[in-house]
């Protein structure tokens, strides 16, 4: 297995830059197999979630698409899958960010009743209480 930073995957969907966008997809599509996949962490996850909507504008669903295909891909293993799709769900149906319902989906996978939180918008995700 073969730990993928943010960069690398956020240039495979970009397709932004024609040196390092091509590199990350000969990387997914040449070198990376479903022996040999490529690991993104929860971590990279969020950034990449927080780079496609900051940087490059993407809409919500749009977003979620881009992570709905890295849950589906053979070459790729995503820390905390079910937590991650849970989360991906919440950002498709437009009921919240991404990194707040990760957060709370990884929370309840850990045993927690509920999540704190002073964010007014992750207040109204399920799990999440006021603080």
């Amino acid at each position: 297995m073969i730990g993928l930073d943010t960069n690398v995957v956020v240039r495979y969907l970009a397709q932004d830059d024609p040196i390092q966008s091509g590199r990350a997809t000969r990387l997914l599509e040449h070198v990376l197999t479903a022996e040999n996949p490529g690991f993104v962490s929860v971590v990279v996850m969020a950034e990449i979630a927080w780079v496609l909507e900051r940087a490059y504008r993407l809409k919500h669903r749009e977003i979620a698409a881009a992570i709905e295909t890295m849950l589906q891909s053979e070459v790729l293993t995503i820390e905390r899958e079910q937590e991650v799709f849970s989360a991906m769900i919440v950002l498709k149906e437009g009921q919240g960010s991404f990194t707040d319902a990760l957060i709370g989906a990884l929370a309840a996978a850990a045993g927690c009743s509920q999540t704190l939180t002073f964010d007014r918008k992750a207040v109204r995700l399920a799990g999440f209480a006021p603080a």
